[in-house]
């Protein structure tokens, strides 16, 4: 298993599952440990972000190293779950800050669909993973600086 793929999903998950438990938290009203736990949320996926920007910029993205006969069906996934992830993190940083500025009406009505979105990006980011170095081999890795350089 590669590190950093499998640290950065690592890391994605465990966003959800603190979300997951956020959620479970508001519902019992306990306020005080929701924010604790959204803020930990938030921070695991920026620390997913930080490591997979850093992985496609200095080591590159992985091809899909599938069969031929999927790779179609693939791109689509990924491209789904690409916008997926795009969305989720403009609603994830919308979401928060209704709650820093103590919006909470709109912070209340738009973070069960925040959730949702979240819970979908990392379920796909999983298979995502699952695909590119479980179940296949990857393809060719290349680097953002390399394909810039031309190198």
């Amino acid at each position: 298993m590669p590190l950093l793929p499998t640290l950065s999903t690592f890391f994605i998950v465990l966003s959800a599952v603190l979300v997951a438990a956020g959620w479970v938290l508001i519902i019992k009203n306990r306020k005080s440990s929701h924010r604790k736990v959204m803020i930990a949320a938030a921070i695991s996926a920026l620390i997913f972000f930080i490591i997979y920007a850093s992985r496609t910029i200095f080591v590159g993205n992985t091809s899909f190293g599938g069969p031929d006969d999927i790779k179609a069906f693939y791109t689509i996934f990924l491209v789904f779950h690409i916008l997926l992830a795009t969305v989720g993190a403009v609603f994830g940083i919308v979401t928060l800050t209704f709650a820093f500025n103590r919006k909470i009406k709109k912070h209340e009505k738009i973070g069960p669909v925040t959730s949702i979105i979240w819970f979908f990006t990392a379920i796909t980011g999983v298979a995502v993973y699952l695909l590119l170095y479980i179940i296949y081999d990857g393809g060719k890795t290349t680097s953002m600086i390399k394909a810039i350089l031309g190198t």
